[in-house]
């Protein structure tokens, strides 16, 4: 059995990060293949399965804005590239535009939902009669929003779908915007969900093991996972980055 591979590459890093601690070295040299592999092994009804081909879907950071961080994402895309442990890296983009939005705190419960931060004292607001005002504030904030990971992933979940390259497929997302495209390929092949975050999978993202094609399954990374699949230290002159 073929499988196709598609991850998408932030939805994976910060899910990561949740798990693993943003500070905390050791998770983020990720070897995509092994790791893959590692998550197929531990199914006994995908035996016999193979990766066919791995596609990552990511965009680059901004020079600009975070060399730092340009300069580490630099190092990991050739190491993956270098060590063939993915077959195609397929770039987004990223949006930068000034949003105006209105203050918020995270609520109370497991769920936080946005609450908006009204006047209260010591900073209150009163008409010019000295009269209290219901109100909240607005604020204006720099927005990056990353473009294309998600359409690229479905994209070529389908594409290999439909025209026959694979057998079956393994997702690493936890994007709900994928609902669509997941649910076209599980009519037609056996299909992996990755969920990983330490939140549930979105809802939009669950089914049944047995519709279309059957043989589907869902699981979640553990930290585990993540330290067991790392790359070697150097790839191909490439050198892991010091922090990671």
């Amino acid at each position: 059995m073929r499988v196709g591979v598609y991850i998408d590459g932030f939805n994976l890093y910060y899910g990561a990060r949740g798990i693993c601690g943003k500070a905390t070295p050791g998770w983020r040299w990720l070897d995509l293949r092994a790791l893959s592999e590692l998550l197929i092994a531990k199914r006994r009804d995908w035996s016999g399965a193979t990766v066919e081909r791995i596609v990552y879907c990511t965009a680059r950071i901004d020079q600009a804005l975070s060399p730092v961080g340009y300069q580490e994402q630099d190092a990991y895309l050739r190491a993956l590239i270098a060590s063939k442990s993915v077959s195609h890296v397929e770039m987004g983009y990223h949006v930068a535009r000034v949003k105006h939005v209105p203050l918020a705190v995270k609520g109370p419960g497991s769920r936080g939902l946005p609450v908006l931060v009204k006047p209260a004292w010591p900073l209150v607001v009163h008409t010019a009669d000295d009269a209290p005002i219901d109100s909240y504030f607005m604020v204006s904030v720099m927005s990056r929003d990353e473009k294309g990971s998600d359409v690229n992933v479905g994209s070529y979940l389908l594409i290999d779908t439909l025209e026959g390259r694979i057998d079956a497929a393994l997702v690493i997302s936890n994007d709900s915007d994928l609902r669509f495209p997941l649910d076209a390929a599980r009519e037609r092949i056996p299909v992996a969900l990755v969920n990983p975050s330490r939140r549930q999978i979105a809802g939009a993202l669950r089914g049944k093991s047995t519709v279309g094609a059957g043989g589907h399954w869902w699981c979640q990374l553990t930290e585990a996972d993540l330290r067991a699949c790392q790359l070697p230290d150097s790839v191909d002159g490439v050198t892991k980055p010091s922090p990671w």
